[in-house]
């Protein structure tokens, strides 16, 4: 039987100037939970975590994370995506320790990180405590120390010489640039059996909950057919592309995943931080990409990932101010929110990509902020995305290009988000009448469309009704 942990109805304020203050306890999770496979309501109410375990901790290893899962569960975390766990080539590789991207054997772990009995254990750990973990996927090319380059050549593209190349980027007809790694050819149905059967692997012998596809728009989609249907018989999986619509294959692709990236909404967040764009525009990016999408299709909502961390800059560097009102948003927009390893403990550093490089772990305003963000994720049917998930209704204000608002709703649960989208303090009416409780001090308020609010800076309120 699962077990439903209804919150007190509340409102959750926060900015980036307020002092701390006295808050209730978040009721300790339950981890004798009884275990079920992933499923639809599960992945509703899901935080998702990306873990860099190279760079997690200064061991850099498997059962130093896993020491961390009871945190990570406090968090709201529900689904744990390990970034490529499978040994990494040393020919042409990139930095001391090369990229986890350019896989040598796609059915070992790196040793760098532990054992596959480490590894086994990790993913019974998480599951005991009632999370999931996929594994980052590398379907598009190997490093150039996989065995298929010396037995089978031919499962790879190559160039007028006969040379095996490094991949080509599909909008300019050049290389990537990623020179580490070999890219596969998908005309070799071979190959392709090859790469199903070690993804069916690490389902069965691990029994791991799905994956993150790497690059997914470069493989063809008949792969994915046949492949997600094998996976599904040996039990149900969590199916996560790192793509959009906007990539070859679009709306279609994106369909026979159960979420993908909004990229487009992250860069236009860290416009509006950064004071190029404002919260007109934001609300024009949700309505256009709730139409296009629709809500079947789940969408990943990020303010960093490794990507973005190491290539792009921090969450210091891009958001600033802005943080936290946009980590508030992603979780509760339809969606599903992403933390990147060390976002928790306010990392703002780099993390080197190819190299061993770690981050303190010193809890401040973002761990706190993070759980209770996940409470409310995982427990108001509200925030709940996916085709039955919560309605998602924009409100409107006297000053749309400061304030975003808007209403989730479901099954009498309702509430109603306001921020502050820019550096300025903002004066407001709203037409929205309603009774609710503060999170702050529990105490009742009410909006009323008369009243005149105002907000900080990048402030933003969180209002559960009564």
């Amino acid at each position: 039987m699962k077990l439903k942990i209804i919150l007190p109805l509340i409102i959750f304020v926060w900015s980036c100037q307020q002092k701390e203050t006295p808050r209730k306890p978040i009721a300790k999770p339950n981890v004798e939970e009884a275990f079920e496979p992933i499923n639809a309501e599960v992945v509703s109410k899901a935080v998702l975590y990306e873990a860099n375990i190279r760079q997690y901790s200064d061991e850099g290893s498997f059962n130093a994370f896993a020491k961390d899962l009871p945190l990570l569960k406090k968090m709201g975390v529900k689904i744990i995506w390990m970034m490529p766990i499978n040994p990494i080539s040393t020919t042409k590789n990139k930095g001391p320790l090369g990229s986890y991207y350019a896989v040598s054997d796609y059915t070992k772990v790196n040793p760098e990180f532990g054992t596959l009995e480490d590894f086994k254990s990790l993913v019974k750990q998480a599951h005991q405590l009632g999370m999931y973990v996929i594994l980052d996927w590398v379907p598009g090319h190997t490093g150039w120390d996989h065995v298929w380059i010396k037995e089978h050549s031919d499962f790879y593209l190559k160039n007028r010489k006969g040379e095996i190349i490094d991949p080509i980027d599909f909008r300019t007809g050049k290389s990537f640039g990623w020179t580490d790694v070999a890219d596969l050819n998908y005309n070799n149905l071979e190959m392709r059996e090859a790469l199903r059967q070690a993804m069916i692997y690490w389902v069965k012998e691990v029994d791991i909950d799905g994956y993150r596809i790497d690059q997914a728009y470069a493989v063809p989609q008949e792969f994915y057919d046949k492949t997600f249907a094998a996976l599904k018989a040996v039990k149900p999986v969590f199916l996560l592309a790192e793509t959009d619509i906007y990539h070859p294959g679009g709306l279609e692709l994106v369909s026979k995943f159960d979420a993908s990236y909004d990229w487009s909404g992250h860069h236009l967040s860290k416009e509006v931080a950064q004071g190029q764009k404002n919260a007109v525009d934001y609300s024009r990016h949700l309505r256009n990409t709730i139409r296009s999408y629709g809500a079947e299709n789940i969408l990943v909502n990020f303010v960093s990932n490794h990507d973005e961390n190491s290539w792009n800059g921090t969450i210091e560097e891009s958001y600033g101010d802005a943080a936290h009102a946009f980590m508030a948003l992603n979780y509760t927009i339809p969606g599903m929110p992403l933390i990147y390893s060390g976002q928790e403990y306010d990392l703002n550093k780099r993390l080197l990509f190819f190299e061993k490089d770690s981050f303190p772990k010193t809890k401040g305003k973002t761990m706190d902020l993070l759980q209770q963000l996940g409470a409310l994720k995982n427990n108001h049917s509200a925030l709940e995305s996916g085709a039955d998930g919560g309605s998602f209704n924009m409100l409107t204000t006297s000053k749309p290009q400061q304030i975003f608002t808007f209403e989730r709703g479901k099954n009498g649960d309702t509430l109603v988000v306001l921020a502050n989208l820019s550096k300025e303090y903002a004066q407001f009416t709203m037409p929205y009448d309603g009774e609710f409780k503060r999170f702050t001090d529990f105490k009742s308020k009410r909006l009323s469309s008369p009243y005149e609010y105002v907000m900080k800076p990048w402030e933003f309120w969180i209002l559960i009704k009564e």
